[in-house]
């Protein structure tokens, strides 16, 4: 039997019995839901670097470590939460390692009531206590992850504490090598969630292939999974009931046809999904895409890809909120995107939804990036576990366009096997997008350029990586260069770009200079113009992002300056450059 068959199997039959982390299955919509209550605020935290709180002297496990309250939590040493360690204070800019959080809150207990803690995003690794009890370890630091932690609440005061260890991996993902900042910390919201003892898990609501109806189903979580769900869409004099199965799920097919979201027209319906005991709220839209040859199809009309490429980074911090999102999203539009590439991981809930009702459309990433360790079981499911969690969260929001299993990742059978595996999860939970990995190109004759990775026959929509002009020749070599794009399939220019300080000026000859960089996206813009079998482009980036591997002094500093918008959220050159062309499309 060949080698790659052998790995196959083995992988399939290690996805059955391996658990990634003791994650509670996700809660899907935490703000949509009646009973839930903030624990957004200033934690007690504890800089423990050499594990002080886990082992004693002698490397032993502590019996009473950190995790059971220790004395040296106090007000004095604080961390805002949501939000990154490394930009609230100075001595942890570049510190990887153990942070503790506390934070103490009021419950009183209630009678058939579930309680669960839901966090959206820790990096990387966490361990979560109540009151002294462990709750659950969860590891991958951009997905949301939730505990039942009912039988750990007392009545008055509790005590949560959460053990945050950002140390980079190899078998990790992304693995010990990328191109960000490694946030430290509890990055993105912590809400308490109350629930009935049967509640409404999830949900997935969408618009049929042909458009003519509305369709999904609904998951019950609890004792009696056999109960009658509705679903109501007032808008579309929609009041539709449905009867679970014994394991609680519910499938309809509603015969509708709302109006559909576009970036053009980004219709939102109010939804709300009731059970017997419990009710949840949300704001869906309706959309099909899909593939036609080379061409991408939005609500079977073709569609052009105008995008950028975008960090969860403004201003140099951890980016999550709804008003940074506004701000980054803000600009894109400003630029003319219909659409942009969130980079290299999944971004914050709110980015999502804000981009969803400004009109963008969103291509999803998981962190499999660069070299990682393709043949080993754990790392694969780790990023399987990832994949679930990112579709789980985003399947209802009609901007989610693409699911990205990689980016830039070295050939190889192992990785081909694994990306093979990861595409073909993707589809069996979510068949109402398109998957893609950003891909390298190869010259394949003079000047002539093409994608020759294997992994382009595993995809729907080829992104391509290339920088021509920067890391290869300068601008006047994209007069000459030509695209060989044969594949019966839709293409991307997922990234391009060069980098320039704002303000640094020169000739357009010398690099790290705006007029360089204007003159790169000048002759690249001309480039892509001649490439006419492209469905979309993705310059890299819309702004300057934190990256230590690039220090350059004087001229990066800690930071990418690919950016087309400061870290200070000053224009480039190169923007107005962007701008013109896309807005050259409304002519």
């Amino acid at each position: 039997m060949k080698r790659r068959s052998i790995l196959t199997i083995i992988l399939v039959l290690f996805s059955i019995v391996y658990v990634c982390g003791e994650q509670y299955p996700l809660i899907n919509n935490a703000r949509g839901r009646q009973n839930i209550r903030s624990l957004d605020c200033k934690w007690q935290t504890i800089i423990d670097p050499y594990e002080a709180g886990t082992y004693s002297y002698h490397s032993t496990p502590l019996t009473n470590g950190f995790e059971k309250g220790s004395k040296n939590f106090s007000d004095y040493n604080t961390l805002n939460v949501p939000g990154d360690w490394n930009s609230q204070k100075e001595e942890l800019l570049y510190y990887e390692g153990v942070v503790w959080y506390r934070v103490q809150f009021d419950y009183q207990q209630k009678d058939n009531k579930r309680v669960f803690i839901h966090f959206g995003a820790i990096n990387y690794i966490s361990d979560v206590y109540l009151n002294g009890q462990g709750a659950g370890k969860h590891v991958g630091g951009f997905t949301p992850f939730n505990y039942e932690v009912t039988q750990f609440l007392k009545n008055g005061a509790n005590n949560l504490i959460v053990k945050v260890d950002n140390r980079r991996h190899s078998d990790g993902i992304p693995g010990s090598m990328y191109d960000w900042w490694n946030f430290g910390g509890i990055t993105r919201p912590v809400t308490l969630i109350e629930t009935p003892v049967t509640f409404i898990r999830d949900y997935s609501i969408g618009l049929s292939k042909d458009r003519k109806s509305v369709q999904g189903w609904v998951q019950l979580d609890g004792i009696d999974l056999n109960e009658q769900v509705i679903i109501d869409i007032p808008e579309l004099n929609i009041n539709h009931s449905a009867k679970t199965d014994s394991n609680g799920r519910a499938f309809f097919a509603i015969k509708a046809k709302p109006e559909c979201w576009s970036p053009e027209n980004p219709k939102l319906y109010s939804v709300n999904v009731i059970s017997q005991s419990d009710n949840v709220s949300d704001r869906i839209g309706f959309r099909t895409i899909e593939t036609r040859g080379n061409k991408i199809i939005l609500n079977g009309e073709e569609i052009f890809l105008k995008g950028v490429n975008m960090h969860a980074q403004l201003h140099g911090c951890s980016a999550y909120s709804s008003e940074d999102a506004e701000c980054l999203l803000g600009w894109a539009k400003e630029m003319g995107c219909n659409f942009v590439r969130l980079a290299h991981y999944p971004h914050s809930e709110e980015t999502i939804r804000v981009a969803e009702r400004l009109g963008i459309m969103v291509w999803e990433e998981l962190p499999v990036y660069w070299a990682i360790q393709w043949n080993n079981l754990e790392t694969y499911l780790s990023a399987e576990t990832q994949l679930e969690d990112m579709i789980s969260r985003d399947k209802n929001r009609a901007n989610v366009i693409i699911w990205s299993v990689a980016n830039e990742t070295p050939k190889g059978d192992d990785r081909l096997i694994f990306l093979t595996r990861l595409a073909s999860r993707a589809r069996e939970i979510d068949n109402q997008r398109l998957i893609s990995a950003a891909l390298e190109p190869k010259e394949i004759k003079p000047n002539c350029w093409s994608i020759t990775d294997k992994c382009a026959d595993v995809v729907d929509v080829i992104g391509i990586n290339q920088y021509i002009g920067w890391f290869n020749g300068t601008p006047e070599k994209c007069d000459v260069t030509e695209w060989e794009l044969n594949l019966d399939k839709p293409y991307i220019m997922s990234e391009f770009g060069s980098s320039a300080p704002y303000n640094r000026h020169g000739d357009k000859a010398e690099r790290y200079t705006e007029e360089y960089q204007e003159y790169y996206y000048e002759k690249t813009v001309e480039m892509i113009k001649r490439t006419t079998d492209l469905s979309g482009v993705c310059p890299w980036n819309l702004t300057e992002h934190r990256s230590p591997r690039l220090n350059t002094p004087g001229i990066e500093d800690g930071f990418s300056r690919a950016g087309l918008i400061s870290v200070r959220g000053q224009r480039k050159k190169a923007f107005h450059v962007m701008k013109k062309y896309y807005m050259d499309f409304l002519k």
